[in-house]
């Protein structure tokens, strides 16, 4: 059974830096990892992802402040997030391909002065 555990979300004020951590275990080997966020009130939604190949995709709007990197051999990705705004309040959840997708708990980013 592979499970997602996503670490690194805290209070922060506008313009700080935060960087995210999920993790995968339980397989040898992992597929295509995301980074997904749910606001208050609002539905979950796309912020980037990448394969094992490193290729990254991310979502229209994150204007370059936000980075995905992959640790293949810890099944590790990371979401560096730079220039944080309130707006990037959310749960941050992790997704992780395998023969289907597992999904982590999530990690709270908070954004306020």
């Amino acid at each position: 059974q592979v499970r997602v555990v996503e670490s690194g979300g805290a209070v922060v004020q506008p313009g700080e830096s935060l960087r995210l951590t999920c993790t995968a275990s339980g397989t040898s080997s992992i597929g295509k990892m995301s980074w997904y966020r749910q606001a208050p009130g609002k539905e979950r939604e796309f912020v980037a992802s990448i394969t094992s190949y490193l290729t990254v995709n991310y979502a229209s709007g994150i204007g370059g402040r936000f980075a995905i990197s992959r640790d293949n051999a810890k099944k590790t990705i990371y979401l560096q997030m730079n220039s944080l705004k309130p707006e990037d309040t959310a749960v941050y959840y992790c997704e992780a391909l395998y023969d289907r997708a597992f999904w982590g708990q999530g990690t709270q980013v908070t954004v306020s002065s």
